[in-house]
């Protein structure tokens, strides 16, 4: 099990060297998942050039909409959403018009089988270098994995509310598949809560591995085909203040493998 990995301090001289494309194409290729943490994720987005917005990119997670597709007494999550796409050996990520999220029932059975419109993710927001840069990230290394490969790119912003009487529940359809071919899931903001624990599992829901993204730009990675993941419910750690767990997760879906 990993749990709440962190890179050691150093006390020598010797210069680590930074992780590369490739050292996470094999960590990916070897155990089907990885935890990138904040030090390492951020050579990997080219920050801070490409992070020039981090601040509003952040801020807009405090203008997310209620998701009101989850039954009744799900109250606690805040959402957005936008559709992209990226021609094969391009790593640039080209917005495509609004359309509704949809996931089947065999994905999600708390809400699969209908179509959910949410608002959109503001378009500079998505045309902001802190975006362009996560998503030119996710293009190099998903098509690594999967050379030739035309993607259909979705991103979520999700902000997930906690209150001592009705704690967040982060995934509540339960570990799960997104039924696509990988996930990235990055941390932007942890406010006054506790818990949030990423637990990944093979595909009969053997534990393989868990840790808690706790650190802004903390990245979780998956193969959707080959295991499953789930995070446990937050709670705010003082019930007087706002609670809130802010996360980006965006999702590659093969649209067509070129020969």
């Amino acid at each position: 099990m990993i749990a709440n990995r962190r890179a050691p301090r150093r006390t020598s001289d010797t210069a680590v060297a930074p992780m590369t494309i490739m050292d996470l194409c094999n960590r990916i290729t070897t155990q089907a998942f990885a935890f990138v943490g904040a030090d390492a994720m951020r050579p990997l987005l080219n920050s801070p050039e490409m992070l020039g917005d981090w601040q509003r990119f952040v801020s807009s997670w405090n203008d997310l909409h209620l998701d009101r597709y989850l039954p009744d007494g799900h109250r606690y999550r805040r959402r957005r959403h936008a559709t992209l796409s990226a021609r094969a050996g391009d790593p640039t990520a080209m917005l495509e018009r609004h359309q509704p999220h949809f996931q089947s029932i065999d994905y999600n059975p708390l809400v699969g089988g209908i179509e959910r419109l949410f608002e959109p993710i503001d378009a500079e927001i998505v045309a902001g270098p802190t975006m362009q840069s996560v998503l030119t990230f996710c293009c190099r290394l998903f098509s690594a994995l999967r050379p030739g490969t035309n993607w259909a790119i979705e991103c979520h912003q999700f902000r997930i509310e906690a209150r001592s009487a009705a704690p967040g529940q982060p995934t509540p359809e339960g570990v799960h598949r997104d039924g696509v071919d990988y996930a990235l899931v990055l941390l932007i903001n942890r406010t006054n809560i506790k818990s949030g624990t990423t637990t990944v599992h093979d595909l009969h829901e053997k534990l393989l591995g868990s840790f808690t993204l706790s650190a802004p730009l903390d990245a979780a990675i998956v193969d959707d085909a080959l295991v499953k993941h789930g995070v446990t419910a937050v709670e705010p750690i003082d019930p007087m203040r706002a609670a809130y767990r802010d996360v980006l997760v965006v999702t590659y879906k093969r649209e067509s493998t070129l020969p």
